[in-house]
């Protein structure tokens, strides 16, 4: 197995940690918002110092690239290029949708006819989401959505859905339906996303260094125009 450096910035949750064999080694986390500039140096200086006292040779950097935060995608994914490029390592884009989905496995047991929609807050009634299925098969891809009691009916007919982020919380106020199980607490962080950026990096799946960008799904976003005031 490789050692990843994991981090993770697409909401208010700043963390990184250090993964190895399967193991985190190494981790730390902030959960009070608007600070990712200033602590995720500090942080990413900690791993490196775990990896260097432990003699491990970090193979891969991870990092994950949205949707989420505009800002706090930028910072993550900025800082992750910079140590890829120095440390001349492959990059790792892990989508925040699918950790979420992850987080939410690790969190209980869950049966396999389930569907996971991860959902992270776009502001007003708006959240970035998806589906997938109990092996992480996207069932409806990333999009934008408009929370009102009529979404995700068609699913809700015919399948229980497991709701978790932040945006689910909006959801919570106008889905009712037995067949949608909200829960609570799902964060994305960086321990979570060891399994996804092992994978990834088995199965060599990497991003262009210099090109890559991050997620935000605005391009698949409608807006009515303000009207121009003369």
């Amino acid at each position: 197995m490789a050692t990843i450096l994991n981090i993770e910035t697409s909401t208010n949750v700043c963390s990184v940690a250090l993964g190895s064999d399967g193991q985190i080694v190494a981790h730390n986390e902030n959960y009070e918002g608007l600070s990712h500039a200033t602590l995720l140096s500090q942080f990413i200086k900690d791993a490196l110092d775990t990896a260097a006292r432990k003699t491990l040779h970090i193979d891969a950097i991870a990092v994950s690239i949205g949707p989420g935060s505009y800002t706090g995608l930028r910072i993550g994914l900025s800082q992750a290029k910079g140590l890829a490029f120095g440390l001349e390592l492959p990059l790792i884009g892990i989508n925040t949708l699918q950790l979420l989905t992850v987080s939410a496995m690790f969190s209980d047991f869950f049966d396999d006819d389930v569907l996971f929609v991860p959902m992270i807050d776009a502001r007003r009634m708006e959240v970035y989401t998806a589906v997938y299925n109990s092996a992480l098969e996207s069932i409806m891809e990333p999009q934008p959505m408009i929370l009102d009691e009529k979404s995700l009916s068609d699913l809700l007919h015919i399948n229980k859905l497991v709701l978790m982020g932040n945006g689910a919380e909006k959801a919570y106020k106008v889905i009712s339906n037995p067949n949608a199980k909200f829960v609570p607490n799902i964060k994305p962080v960086a321990v979570d996303m060891l399994a996804l950026s092992e994978k990834a990096f088995r199965e060599q799946r990497f991003i262009d260094v210099a090109y890559s960008t991050p997620l935000y799904l605005k391009d698949f976003q409608t807006t009515i125009p303000k009207k121009k005031v003369l």
